[in-house]
């Protein structure tokens, strides 16, 4: 009887943010329980979360290697959640290049021990990996964190003259090359790709990861072709080589193990706020709204006193996660609250929370994992885009005009200049639309329909599950192993 070909061995090096490195722990996993031998490539700091999220996996491994020290950042300060300013990006970024030769280590001990990695995954920001994995002659494969249409209207903008961009925020924009399932204006485009300035650190580092990104092997993305399968062929045509976009995603959905699956069962049923949620469901269904912005949106104390308020009048139960350490709450509010609202300011595990069935919609960001965390759950979104850096306005229009799926917060003026401060009755409005009838009805209904064709894709023999099996044959075949 002939021996059992080796496995497969893969890398993955994930960007240090939670955002970015979320779904690259979850591809691991679904690797991983496919027989492939994942190495993970991390830095002191980030690697016990990384153990906590994979220690069930013994197909996984973490590969440690030094984070740079360089004088403008914190001692310690390993993922930008650390970061104290995100005026400090561009540093953080530009130190992360530092990690070059330790990366490539890791790659020629791999070779030298037999077991050369059929590809390399890693984060978009990471694009010197590039230069890496081509002198070893190995794959590298880009994951962004972003959809495949807002990562498209992006790669479109280097194609607009200067001349023809709009001067207005309320300017319509005719992209080459797309089309779209909804007028886009300035105002839904991210200031740093529109209006960028060539002398700012941040924009030479996306031009950087830009020309690796379309010049890699391929792209992962965190989506599936049900819904964004009509764009894939416009996103792949910016790219060199014939490279392929592959939506694997929803990736948090994949099958996990028969154990990690009932140890996080008990776990979350230790929470305090699932248990909260429990005493809410009863018999008027899911009337919970739940409310978070993100790890890296800042709002001023204004804001979050007009949000409370605004919260307090709609008069729904809500569950709230505030970032911000700094924020005093109102005296008396929490008081009045207290029978229907629960503020959080630490850690949650926000999927546990939008799965809970006393769970009827989302006032969020619209960062990609949690439009697409929400949608999976069948929870419509009330979209209020924060950072003007990143793709939440594209993803928000996306959502309300492109899906269906959620209504928008109004947060702009007639100018479509962004408003400073959203007011209380703007927030109660809102909610309270989202969570009745009429407009939030229809966006239930289709958030509930997007979320069956999420959970069919990555099912046995749905498109994404069907599409990873693709990718590792395809690599495998490129390595010489059948």
């Amino acid at each position: 009887m002939a021996a059992a070909p080796p496995p497969l061995h893969l890398v993955i090096f994930p960007y240090m943010a939670q955002g970015h490195t979320f779904p690259l722990l979850d591809i691991s996993k679904a690797f991983a329980i496919r027989g492939l031998k994942v190495v993970i490539i991390t830095t002191p700091s980030n690697a016990p979360f990384i153990v906590s999220e994979t220690s069930n996996h013994p197909n996984i491994s973490l590969s440690i290697i030094p984070f740079p020290r360089v004088p403008e950042l914190p001692e310690g300060c390993e993922n930008t959640a650390d970061l104290p300013s995100m005026a400090l990006l561009s540093t953080f970024i530009e130190a992360i290049k530092k990690m070059k030769q330790p990366f490539e280590g890791v790659l020629r001990d791999m070779i030298a021990n037999g077991h050369p990695p059929i590809c390399v995954i890693s984060d978009f920001f990471l694009s010197w990996t590039l230069d890496s994995c081509r002198s070893f002659g190995i794959p590298r494969i880009v994951s962004h964190g972003m959809g495949v249409l807002p990562m498209a209207i992006c790669l479109s903008l280097d194609l607009i003259s200067l001349k023809t961009k709009p001067s207005t925020y309320l300017d319509p924009l005719e992209l080459p090359n797309l089309k779209l399932p909804f007028t886009l204006h300035k105002a839904d485009i991210p200031e740093s790709l529109l209006d960028f300035d060539l002398n700012d650190p941040f924009t030479g580092i996306i031009v950087e990861a830009m020309e690796a990104d379309i010049n890699s092997w391929g792209v992962l993305v965190n989506s599936f072709e049900e819904l964004e399968g009509d764009h894939v062929g416009a996103f792949e045509s910016f790219y060199f080589n014939n490279a392929k976009a592959y939506c694997l995603g929803p990736l948090f959905l994949y099958n996990k193990l028969r154990q990690e699956v009932e140890a996080e069962k008990v776990q979350i049923q230790s929470y305090s706020y699932i248990k909260w949620l429990d005493k809410q469901t009863g018999p008027n269904g899911s009337v919970v709204i739940y409310v978070s912005f993100g790890t890296q949106a800042h709002m001023s104390d204004d804001q979050l006193n007009e949000i409370a308020f605004g919260l307090e009048m709609a008069e729904h139960p809500f569950i709230w996660v505030v970032r911000s350490r700094t924020w005093v709450v109102p005296e008396g509010w929490k008081e009045r609250v207290k029978e229907k609202g629960l503020v959080l300011r630490d850690w949650v595990d926000q999927r546990s929370i939008l799965s809970h069935l006393a769970i009827g919609g989302f006032l969020s960001h619209c960062g990609w994992n949690s439009i697409l965390e929400s949608i999976s759950m069948g929870v419509p979104l009330l979209a209020w885009p924060i950072l003007g850096i990143s793709d939440q306005g594209l993803n928000a229009k996306y959502i309300v005009s492109g899906w269906g799926a959620g209504l928008m917060m109004p947060h702009r003026g007639d100018g479509g200049e962004k408003i400073m401060t959203v007011g209380r009755d703007v927030i109660c409005e809102s909610v309270n639309e989202l969570m009745g009838d009429g407009k939030g009805r229809k966006a239930r209904e289709m958030a509930q329909a997007l979320g069956k064709m999420a959970r069919r894709a990555v099912e046995k023999g749905g498109s994404s599950d069907k599409k990873l099996d693709q990718l590792i044959d395809q690599l495998s075949n490129k390595n010489g192993k059948s």
